[in-house]
């Protein structure tokens, strides 16, 4: 196996990792019907996000440096197309995912009781509509990357 393929090679294995579980992250949320398991569904959220972090800053830094050792993709428009995509997608969850996701956390922190209050829907539904904008992102980079249309 050469370097090149090593690296593909975690390339593909960083996106499964990274990837993976950012696309059930809604979906493990919204079958919660008390507060208690509310909480604990976002625990896993939470948990799961660590590999989606770690997959995703692997997936980026070998990218990268497949693009460097073959400075062709620099000139391929699905790859700089990808690379662009991408770098929006990590830009969303500081200027976008960040802030909407505060008043949620708050909300599981104070609220008292077991019923859902209605503002959590509210709140979530703004969230939750970043991450599925996201989710589309990385949806088309996969794309991209297999079909290299361009």
């Amino acid at each position: 196996m050469t370097f090149y393929e090593l690296l593909v090679f975690v390339h593909i294995f960083s996106a499964i990792l990274g990837m993976g579980p950012g696309f059930v992250m809604i979906y493990i949320v919204t079958k919660a019907e008390t507060m208690t398991e509310l909480r604990h569904a976002y625990d896993i959220r939470n948990r799961l996000h660590i590999f989606v972090m770690v997959g995703g800053t692997l997936l980026l830094i070998t990218g990268l440096w497949m693009g460097f050792l073959n400075s062709y993709l620099f000139s391929q428009g699905w790859y700089v197309t990808s690379l662009a995509l991408y770098l929006i997608a990590l830009g969303l969850g500081p200027i976008m995912l960040s802030p909407k996701s505060k008043p949620v956390k708050a909300l599981l922190k104070e609220h008292q009781g077991e019923v859902i209050p209605p503002e959590y829907y509210t709140l979530s539904r703004k969230l939750f509509f970043y991450e599925r904008l996201e989710n589309m992102l990385f949806l088309i980079i996969i794309a991209l990357m297999i079909l290299k249309p361009f």
